[in-house]
């Protein structure tokens, strides 16, 4: 048998050679959890958070859930989907990171669960889902608070992935629709702020929170740069849009393929942001950024084609919400809310959250595949 007691200096060795730290890095012996576990040797807080992501069961729905084309990928299996957007957002935050002297691993646990929480369909089902939540009392439905709620109260049969905070902060503070030329981490930040932020958030108070850490800030700010030029890639694949139709100054500037676009706003980021207490663009290339997003919801986003999926969307989702209502008050226990989902539950999530809020988080976890057969299997029952 190998001698397993110098792990520990292998490690050591290992974590004080890894990294070139920056002065503005969280470095990992400031890492805490909710509740308090044993050093890992071989792995650091946050490659331990990272790989719990990684194993988790809504890690492993990304891949059958839209990223913006609802329906696409049933058709055209190269479309963009939410899986690939988050291997994208990874590695950009990497590169960024790296070049800054960032912590990598809590930039890529970050990276892969910022987006845990989104409904199927992306942002159609989202809010969709959200206007069913408010008319049944429950709030808002927001994916980021979702993404937060799967690690910590749905995941492990409701126990949760008890990742640290730094972590959790940054999964809950991504918001890639605020645009911010500039992100400066709240260091301060405690638990107590995210509890105020997801109360008024749900509410459905005009909100927003800052990141915790560097490392946080990179997502987020990454999160549109992976999102932006392949949101044009796939409007020019499925024939909504061509290329030549971009704004020719946006063209100009920042590229006129996701490539291209990548490649400026990267390096914007990394020149505006290295040794500095912030990650930034440059005022220049931040407002083309603006005016590309703005093209976008115009001509993407609000696209008559894509309105008549959000019809679909709406009304079979509240066909499905008012089913699994009815199923639970019935205790229908054939029902795939309690076969696939309530039945996994331990009594602590079952006796926290109210039917609705079950609801909700059941549908907030299936693909989109799933949600369709579903709605098929409801509406056209069929026996052998």
């Amino acid at each position: 048998m190998f001698d397993q007691s110098r792990l520990k200096d292998i490690y050591e060795i290992i974590n004080n050679s890894r990294y070139n730290y920056s002065d503005y890095a969280f470095r990992d012996e400031n890492a805490w959890r909710t509740y308090p576990e044993e050093k890992q040797h071989l792995r650091t807080p946050f490659a331990v958070d990272r790989d719990r992501i990684l194993y988790s069961g809504a890690y492993r729905r990304y891949h059958g859930k839209t990223q913006v084309f609802s329906f696409s990928n049933f058709i055209d299996e190269e479309m963009t989907n939410r899986n690939l957007h988050t291997t994208y957002v990874s590695q950009i935050s990497r590169t960024i990171s790296k070049a800054l002297g960032l912590n990598l691993e809590l930039t890529e646990a970050i990276a892969l669960g910022h987006d845990l929480g989104h409904s199927p369909f992306g942002h159609d089902g989202e809010r969709a889902l959200s206007q069913l939540c408010e008319s049944h009392g429950i709030g808002q439905f927001h994916h980021n608070v979702e993404s937060l709620h799967i690690v910590d109260h749905i995941s492990r049969r409701g126990h949760g992935l008890n990742l640290t905070f730094q972590t959790r902060d940054g999964i809950i503070s991504h918001d890639g629709e605020v645009h911010n030329t500039q992100l400066q981490p709240h260091l301060n930040k405690t638990q107590e702020d995210i509890t105020d932020y997801i109360l008024k958030k749900t509410a459905g108070e005009k909100c927003h929170t800052m990141p915790a850490t560097m490392e946080a800030c990179v997502v987020r700010v990454t999160d549109t740069i992976a999102y932006i030029g392949q949101d044009i890639e796939d409007a020019i694949r499925l024939n909504i849009l061509k290329r030549n139709e971009l704004p020719s100054d946006c063209a100009t500037y920042l590229g006129d393929n996701n490539s291209k676009i990548i490649d400026t706003l990267v390096k914007s980021v990394i020149l505006n942001s290295y040794e500095k207490p912030y990650i930034s663009f440059d005022a220049e290339t931040s407002d083309y950024l603006f005016k590309l997003k703005q093209f976008n919801y115009q001509r993407i986003y609000l696209n008559e084609e894509i309105k008549k999926a959000n019809r679909i969307i709406k009304r079979s989702m509240e066909i499905l919400f008012e089913k699994y209502l009815e199923d639970i008050a019935n205790n229908d226990t054939e029902s795939k809310i309690f076969k696939h989902f309530l039945s996994y539950k331990n009594s602590d999530y079952l006796e926290s959250y109210s039917e609705a809020e079950k609801v909700r988080d059941f549908i907030a976890t299936m693909t989109d595949r799933y949600f369709n057969e579903e709605v098929k299997d409801y509406l056209l029952p069929w026996k052998l």
